[in-house]
Parts: C-alpha cells; structure tokens; sequence
C-alpha cells in the first residue's frame, strides 16, 4: 500500500485577487490539509455596485502531509543532496534487504502483506523478524507502519497535532535509530510524523538525512519538500519536489505537489502544466480538477477554469472548498446569481470557511444586497480578524454606501 504525501493546492477562493493577482496553492484535499495563509488583499478604490469588491482567488496553502507510512527504502550509500535531475531508476521500497536470513524473509513477508494492506499479517511477520533479530531497528519500523495504518492517522501537515497516538509511535522510531542512527526508513517515518504534528522544523532535521541517504526516493524527496515549505522555505523546497516528480513521473500525486510549489513561486504557466497532466492522469479526482481550474483562474483564462472547477464540484459536491473556487469563478464570469448559490453552499458546508464567506459577500454586493455582503464580510472577520480581505472589503462597502447616500 503506498500512501504519499500529497499537496494541498488550491481550494479556498476567497477575496484577495485569484484572477489578477498570483494564486498560490490553497487546501484542496483532505481534511487539514495545509497551512492555509490568505494571499494580501489589494482593497480597489471605491466602485460603483456593480464591481464593489474584488473576489480573490486560492489562498496560499501548504502541501498535505507526506503519508506517514509511505514506505520508504532500506538505507542506501550516502549521496549528495538532491538535485532536480532525475536519478537512473528510483528506489525500491520495503525493509527486507534481500539477505534471506531467517529474520530478513519475515520482513520481505511482512513488507508484502504491509503492501497488500493485511495488516495483521503484516505485524505479526515483523514481530517475528524483532524475535529473531532484536537489534535490527528494520522490524520496529515495520511495527510502527503497520500501527500508523490501522490508527488510519490523518496523513495531512498539521492535521493531528495533539494525536495521543503518535507519541508512542515515535519512541518506537528513537529505539529503532538508536540501534542505527543512519536508518533511512526509520528517519523517513519519524519525519513524517512530526510534520502530522505540525513539528516542521523537527522534521525536517530527520529528513534531511533521509534525503540524502535515500536520493531516488520520490517520498523522502516530497517529504523534506513539505517541511521545508511548512517553514516559509519556498524557494529550497522547490527543488525536492521536481525531484520527487522526476522520480515518479506518472504519479499525479507528486505533480499535484509540484504544480503546488510552483503557484507559491508565482511559477503559473509551469503550475498549469503540472495541474494539467495530474488532471490527465486521474480524471475523475475532483482536487486534481480543482488544482488546474484555480491555476487557469490565475492566468485569467476564465474559458478552462470554470469547466475544471464544475467537474470539481460534480465529483465532490459536498467539498466546501471546491464550491468557494467555483463561485468566484461564477462571478467572475458575471453569473452572480450561480455565484451567489454556489458560495452560500460552501458556508453551509463548512461555515468556518472564510474564503466562502468573502465570495458570498463580493457576490451580494454586486447584486445590491448591501446589507447581506456586510453580514458575510463580518462572518469572515470573525473567522480570521488578521485576514485583510474583509477589513478591505467592509471599508469599500462603507465607502459605497456613504456615496449612495451622498447622491442627490
């Protein structure tokens, strides 16, 4: 079973400029998925009704999480640190190293079942190979894969901070690299599930050597991607994931993160590319639909993003997110009312969603529904009173009123 780390790219539209302004990736996938940090609202000079406020586009988001069970290598050769040119083949996954010692065949059986998702067997094979070798650390990280699984831990950045279940997870992984120091598979599960903490910073210091001591492992490549990226470390992170797609080339997972990084670089014809062949590839997942129609709506090519955000929405028509880019794709395109349903949608769906709340409040304030837009910028405020979006936007709503008011 190979579970990775996927990037939440784009998903909240909201009020800061989608169109004009340069989307960078905002959740689009599971649930916590990503440091979501509002793009800086440009406030327009005062309008008339019919364009008072600007809807904006994707929040900027972070990647999900790498999967905490993806499975990585047994420890390779030191090598250089990763660099975007794709390595001779990528490596192999599991924990057996191919031996055929009596405890090195029950990892090989335990890595199968592990992959095959029959976790009991998979446990009790690595419980066997601990039996047998008990200062190997490769049958503790087994265990603590198959644990992870059967918890069925939320797999994004931040999304289980407080988890009671991972603290002992991870002192099973501080025995197992005290045996080795330098076991990859050990350093690449402890990093990944620091990063499910939010832990970044901590993270990224296991990871970093899992990346280098693993160089064609598209996980640990993705993964130090994350951490990086979850620190503001943009511009490093951006190498690890053209690594991790070169390695994977066919994985619409590593492309979603790719395009991801490449919109937080402001990179969007090279993001639409990624987003393009992720969307290619897995037709009928709704982020991949969404991830290419937010990056169509940066490049003002309004023709191909309202396609790609209703099939979206058809796909997953309870996803809130995805609801919030469509609508601020319907008002873009001037069908305020559609734009109208679709946003009040996403609230009642997720009512803790600013960047629903911003779209409904843009969208009734081009209809005239002045007191409404106020009311749904104000739901936005208290959602997130550092967002600009709102204070511009409830400052423009003063300001038309004060001139509607003003007129004979």
């Amino acid at each position: 079973m190979t579970r990775l780390l996927t990037l939440v790219v784009l998903s909240g539209v909201a009020c800061s400029g989608a169109a004009p302004v340069p989307v960078a990736p905002a959740a689009s996938t599971a649930p916590g998925a990503a440091l979501t940090r509002p793009a800086p609202v440009t406030a327009s000079s005062p309008a008339p009704l019919s364009t008072v406020t600007t809807p904006a586009g994707p929040a900027p988001v972070l990647p999900s999480l790498p999967a905490a069970g993806a499975k990585p290598s047994a420890p390779a050769t030191a090598a250089a640190p990763p660099a975007p040119e794709p390595a001779p083949a990528p490596a192999t996954d599991g924990l057996a190293r191919g031996t055929d010692e009596p405890a090195d065949r029950e990892l090989a059986q335990g890595d199968a079942a592990y992959q095959a998702e029959k976790y009991q067997q998979a446990r009790a094979h690595f419980q066997k190979a601990e039996r047998l070798a008990p200062k190997d650390p490769a049958p503790k990280v087994g265990l603590v894969r198959v644990s992870v699984a059967q918890a069925d831990l939320p797999l994004d950045y931040a999304s289980a901070p407080h988890d009671p279940r991972i603290l002992p997870l991870l002192r099973q992984l501080d025995a197992a690299l005290k045996l080795e120091p330098d076991f990859a598979p050990a350093l690449m599960e402890r990093g990944q599930l620091l990063l499910i903490q939010g832990k970044a910073e901590a993270a990224s210091t296991a990871l970093e050597r899992a990346a280098v001591l693993l160089p064609r492992h598209a996980e640990a490549q993705s993964a130090l991607g994350v951490a990086l990226l979850a620190q503001g470390r943009a511009n490093e992170s951006l190498s690890y994931f053209e690594r991790a797609a070169a390695l994977d080339r066919d994985n619409p997972d590593r492309l979603g993160n790719l395009g991801a990084a490449y919109l937080l670089q402001g990179r969007t014809s090279d993001a639409v590319k990624a987003f393009e062949k992720a969307a290619q590839l897995a037709p009928n997942v709704a982020r991949y639909q969404s991830d290419v129609g937010t990056a169509y709506l940066a490049e003002n090519r309004l023709d191909r993003a309202l396609p790609a955000l209703q099939r979206a929405v058809d796909l997953e028509p309870q996803r809130a997110t995805y609801l919030a880019n469509l609508a601020y794709a319907l008002q873009q395109s001037g069908n305020l009312d559609k734009a109208v349903a679709a946003a009040e949608r996403a609230t009642q769906l997720d009512p803790k969603l600013g960047s629903a709340w911003l779209n409904l409040g843009t969208a009734r304030a081009k209809r005239g529904e002045l007191d409404q837009a106020e009311a749904a910028f104000k739901r936005a405020q208290a959602l997130d009173p550092e967002d600009p979006r709102a204070k511009a936007n409830l400052e423009e709503l003063a300001e038309l009123r004060r001139k509607k008011s003003a007129a004979p």
